[in-house]
């Protein structure tokens, strides 16, 4: 779409923050605590179905290929359809494969081709969901506190992951996996609802295109024309693969070789949650003024877990830099949504932000696949500090990128300076009355 409206940087126009921001904060809680702890019954379900380790990984590649595959048309169609009528139709679809899939295992003696379809269904939802999410969420808010909404925003996800892991757990040792997987479908229905009822008449009204493949090009053009974008993405696809190979694959091999089985390793994922929590009050309060480089210089320490397994550090150390890194991490996500929702125009949000999600999340099943054989080849320790210098390896190269190292936060003076109107409503209402 081309019109006046598009000469107005999104970020600075008038949006009913409060009511759309509260809905999807709500919603984002009540599916975390739900997803959580149903990722650990999926995996206890198809264990307790006499499958072993090599069916849990199945499972587990059945959500992630369709995540993979659908990501794209999911951002296209996120952009083409009113984004909260696609948001609550993955919620259904995700509500009725889990509720499936739940009645699966309590019924007892699934199969494991039923498993991998059902779960194969809640990725696809999500491939769907995610793009619309991300969109709605940021034209949901403006202003120069939009960034201490979407650290909010964040903490509270964070929290909710946290809490629905922990609450998982303890619902599988005291129950059948399937109550949990039960609980999620609810979650997803409960959450689906509150979604029905997002406000969308401040989004300007899409005008019709030339069909899917061309919007997949529109938005591939958006995002190429921003070495920024293209940058980071390209460097999170190669330190996301490292980060999953370290920590899902050769983190509870060293925990259980060296520092004394699953508990040590639970304490250590534990901190890293609460580490991203710390993180998310801290960006309340801070705003740094070169956004990319701020959060840039936060992915340095997502090396000090790999290298820490690889030493391997005493559970006191390693819980400490999961701790650093989960709050680094938080610094670089919430200045990476600012500068998303500060330079990206409302109308090709989704769709840039499914060539964010495909790029960061593709090379995941590779890295995992190729964990086991690169062990073998150059040993466990060795591959954990290649892992680990790779992210810094990465990291240090989009440094190179000038728009990363320069690109500013738009402040109230910046806006008057060259005439853009003030927003009527902004971000600091909704945070205000979030709290």
């Amino acid at each position: 779409m081309t019109d006046a409206a598009d000469a107005v940087p999104r970020s600075h126009r008038p949006t009913p923050a409060g009511r759309n921001y509260r809905l999807l904060t709500a919603a984002a809680i009540i599916t975390g605590l739900g997803t959580h702890g149903a990722l650990i019954a999926a995996a206890f379900a198809v264990l307790d179905a006499g499958g072993d380790s090599g069916d849990v990984g199945l499972v587990a590649a059945a959500r992630t290929a369709p995540l993979v595959l659908f990501l794209l048309i999911g951002g296209a169609i996120a952009d083409r359809l009113p984004r909260h009528r696609v948001m609550v139709a993955a919620n259904a679809l995700n509500f009725l494969s889990q509720g499936a899939f739940a009645w699966l295992v309590l019924a007892g003696d699934p199969h494991l081709w039923q498993m991998m379809l059902l779960t194969a269904l809640c990725g696809t939802g999500q491939a769907f969901f995610n793009p619309a999410a991300e969109g709605m969420l940021m034209s949901s808010v403006s202003g120069e506190q939009a960034s201490r909404a979407f650290a909010l925003f964040r903490m509270a996800m964070q929290g909710a992951a946290i809490g629905g892991a922990a609450l998982g757990g303890a619902m599988i040792a005291a129950m059948d996996p399937g109550w949990v997987l039960a609980v999620d479908a609810a979650a997803f229905a409960v959450a689906g609802a509150l979604r029905a009822f997002l406000d969308v008449s401040h989004i300007p009204s899409r005008k019709p295109g030339g069909g899917l493949f061309a919007d997949l090009r529109e938005g591939w053009q958006e995002f190429v024309g921003r070495p920024w974008l293209w940058a980071i993405v390209a460097q999170f696809s190669v330190v996301v693969a490292a980060v999953g190979a370290a920590e899902a694959v050769y983190g509870p091999l060293v925990a259980e070789d060296e520092l004394g089985g699953a508990r040590p390793w639970g304490f250590a994922l534990a901190a890293f949650g609460v580490g991203t929590v710390a993180g998310g009050l801290l960006m309340v309060r801070w705003k740094p003024r070169r956004l990319l480089l701020a959060g840039t210089l936060c992915v340095f320490p997502l090396a000090l877990p790999s290298a820490g397994l690889a030493v391997p550090l005493p559970v006191a150390g390693l819980c400490a830099v999961m701790f650093v890194s989960g709050a680094a991490i938080e610094v670089f996500g919430v200045s990476w949504m600012t500068a998303m929702h500060q330079e990206i125009p409302e109308d090709k949000l989704s769709r840039v932000s499914a060539y964010d999600w495909f790029g960061s999340v593709a090379m995941m099943p590779v890295a995992t696949a190729l964990a086991g054989p690169v062990e073998s080849l150059v040993g466990r320790s060795q591959a954990l500090w290649g892992c680990a210098g790779l992210i810094v390896l990465v990291t240090g190269a989009v440094l190179f990128v000038p728009d990363v190292r320069n690109l500013t936060r738009r402040t109230t003076s910046t806006q008057r300076a060259v005439g853009i109107p003030q927003p009527s409503v902004d971000a600091e209402s909704a945070v205000g009355r979030l709290g």
